[in-house]
């Protein structure tokens, strides 16, 4: 990633940058579904081995957050080593720098790392953006799964990570 001042730390959701960051992307979903994300989360979610937790940094301030946690309940291209992305977020200041890619990148790598072969996200159609990031990352539509599944905004997208990294990531 080419930013200068841009690095991703590993944190726990609970640190005050990554509490902070989390309550922003509450106020974007009442923004956009006149709601919060009523999704269940607890902090363990995101600890070793089950998933991680990321902040990613620029010129030492908190601009971004991903995550990704384990989901062996979705069965995507016949495995269920399946990792789910969660609060991908990039404050309004710092979009428009690909830093949102780089997250995503990031969080496919060390998913990869801990044995997951496919990357599954649950995204809304209010949040065009967002799709257009994770199309042009290669994910392709999937039946819906998690709390969200039958809901008429969701939209569930999965990637294997078994392939070759897309040369839109770079």
């Amino acid at each position: 990633m080419g930013v200068s001042g841009w690095r991703i730390e590993r944190l726990p959701i609970t640190h005050p940058d990554a509490a902070l960051l989390v309550e922003e992307v509450q106020g974007e979903y009442v923004a956009r579904y006149g709601g919060r994300d009523e999704t269940p989360i607890d902090p363990t979610y995101f600890e070793e081995p089950n998933g991680a937790f990321f902040v990613g940094y620029l010129d030492g301030r908190p601009v971004a957050t991903g995550a990704w946690r384990r989901r062996t309940d979705v069965l995507v291209e016949g495995t269920s080593l399946t990792a789910e992305v969660k609060r991908m977020y990039v404050v309004p200041r710092a979009r428009g720098l690909s830093l949102a890619r780089a997250m995503l990148a990031h969080l496919e790598d060390t998913a990869r790392e801990s044995g997951a072969e496919v990357m599954v996200l649950e995204t809304g159609l209010r949040q065009p953006e967002a799709i257009a990031l994770y199309e042009s990352a290669g994910y392709q539509p999937i039946a819906g799964f998690g709390y969200y599944k039958d809901a008429p905004l969701s939209r569930c997208l999965a990637r294997s990570l078994l392939l070759p990294a897309q040369e839109s990531r770079s």
